[in-house]
């Protein structure tokens, strides 16, 4: 069966219409669609309209994943295998920026509560939950003092 490069520009352009999508993961989903055509031309056509771009992607992923209570940490990682390069990453994801102090802070009172934690197992249990979750360290640290 041929496919012409109509049929992968309107699959495509289904995608998208849904949500964002970065290059690697439009590739991914067309293949596995049409395993016997090359998708890559009409994805760089796409791209050169501006109909994909991986910075809209970029900003719309962290937008929705942060919201959800995700850090630097996870979001880089998940974004990393979705097909993106770190220097592209981090142009839009900054770790050391205060608003994911702020979300970790309202992450940890939502699940534990007001008070910080008093003993060891308790400080850990909580340090553990954030840093599944994606934060630094030393977010975390500052996020559980006094």
């Amino acid at each position: 069966m041929e496919v012409s490069d109509k049929d992968i520009r309107r699959a495509a352009m289904d995608l998208l219409a849904r949500r964002e999508h970065s290059f690697h993961e439009l590739r991914e989903k067309l293949v596995y669609r049409y395993s016997y055509a090359d998708p890559v031309p009409v994805l760089e056509q796409l791209k050169e309209e501006g109909l994909q771009s991986d910075e809209r992607f970029l900003e719309s992923y962290i937008r929705s994943r942060s919201a959800k209570g995700y850090g630097p940490v996870r979001i880089r990682s998940e974004l990393r295998r979705k097909g993106l390069n770190d220097e592209l990453v981090s142009e839009f994801l900054p770790v050391d920026d205060d608003i994911w102090l702020e979300i970790a802070k309202s992450l940890r009172r939502r699940k534990f509560g007001d008070e910080l934690p008093q003993g060891t197992k308790e400080k850990s249990k909580q340090y553990r939950f954030l840093a599944q979750r994606g934060f630094t360290g030393s977010q975390i640290s500052i996020c559980l003092r006094r």
